[in-house]
């Protein structure tokens, strides 16, 4: 089933939602996507981990997740450590003339984003050890 979302702008200096601009429809890979809006004709998507992680695996999944994946897709991809479960911030140039294009790079995004985040989880899972050790 589809996801519609709709894509907001996001004034600079209140920080309110001002208007719509157009939805988004996703069809898969939409649990990863926390928000999205458009300031300053950037497009601002926030993703997180599908699952609640524990204490270890929040550290060990930004030790090994790897941004370079999204070189050449966006101007920048960046950890946001101030969330209870792991979070990243793409930010991507926006052209509200182009919502098709809009909808794919959202897409494309989300489908990067869970290719590597679960990666991730399959390189970590044996590594609880590594970052319980209160040697």
């Amino acid at each position: 089933m589809d996801t519609i979302i709709v894509l907001m702008e996001k004034d600079e200096k209140t920080g309110f939602l001002e208007r719509e601009i157009f939805g988004i429809t996703i069809s898969e890979n939409e649990e990863f996507l926390v928000n999205l809006y458009v300031q300053s004709s950037l497009l601002y998507i926030r993703l997180a981990a599908d699952r609640e992680t524990k204490d270890w695996e929040y550290e060990a999944i930004f030790d090994y997740f790897d941004t370079s994946v999204f070189d050449g897709k966006v101007k920048s991809f960046t950890e946001i450590t101030d969330t209870y479960d792991p979070t990243w911030e793409a930010v991507l140039d926006f052209d509200e003339g182009d919502p098709e294009g809009t909808c794919e790079n959202v897409r494309t995004i989300l489908h990067l984003f869970k290719e590597e985040l679960y990666d991730v989880y399959e390189t970590i899972k044996d590594k609880e050890e590594e970052y319980t050790d209160e040697e």
